[in-house]
């Protein structure tokens, strides 16, 4: 775990300019609150409305719960990422640690009241929410459209993207999440991942390594794999 003199001064570090005055940063600091999670809990979203979210430490998932007990990842999220959690709606939400996690979440309304004065804050947010919209169409298209082998490379692909490490053109993924969960956002069935894991596997395009790691072998034929139009390749 962190001190929230540490997670704020992460957050601070990417999300607040260096131009900002020490009166601002100090406003910004005293709506933050530190919240630690350790592996599988889970914040519920209530009362206190909308909340900005920035996960200093760990990796969360963001769950939207139906009725009959029916839930929905709605993404998941690593160190460094800024995301909002709605207040419940037609749904409830509720953020849950894949690993033991410290996150800092801000009261939306407040948040953004003071950040509509700062246009470096205000950047920030929507190149941020330029790049989460990205990734929820991506995602639409997956759902509506791509069978289960491209979903699976959709998502090998955006992990790669978002945590990956590269080395002599191969990408390293050390998953956070579970089987279930990967089955449970591309809506497969976990028997549907592993047996396409084991068949990317088979023709080289992956590695997998124990429970969690998974090396991108060929990232190129995996792109192939993945339904993109031949002109985005």
């Amino acid at each position: 775990m962190i001190t929230f003199a540490q997670a704020f001064e992460l957050f601070a570090c990417q999300v607040l300019p260096a131009s900002l005055t020490d009166a601002a940063h100090l406003r910004f600091r005293s709506l933050a609150i530190l919240r630690q999670l350790v592996h599988d809990a889970s914040l519920e979203i209530g009362e206190d409305g909308q909340q900005i979210v920035y996960v200093a430490r760990g990796a969360t998932k963001l769950v939207a719960h139906a009725s009959q007990s029916r839930d929905q990842i709605v993404a998941f999220h690593f160190a460094g990422d800024v995301f909002t959690v709605p207040e419940p709606d037609n749904y409830s939400y509720s953020v849950s640690a894949l690993r033991d996690s410290d996150i800092l979440t801000f009261a939306s309304t407040d948040f953004l009241a003071l950040a509509a004065g700062e246009a470096g804050v205000l950047q920030y947010l929507l190149e941020n929410t330029t790049l989460s919209l990205r990734r929820c169409r991506e995602k639409t298209i997956a759902l509506g459209r791509k069978n289960a082998r491209e979903r699976l490379a959709v998502f090998l692909l955006a992990m790669a993207e978002r945590i990956g490490v590269e080395q002599d053109g191969r990408v390293g993924l050390d998953l956070p999440m579970s089987r279930r969960d990967i089955a449970e956002s591309l809506g497969l069935t976990i028997e549907t991942v592993s047996r396409q894991l084991t068949k990317l596997r088979d023709e080289r395009v992956i590695e997998t390594l124990g429970r969690s790691g998974i090396v991108l072998l060929k990232p190129s034929l995996l792109r192939g794999r993945a339904g993109f139009m031949r002109e985005a390749a």
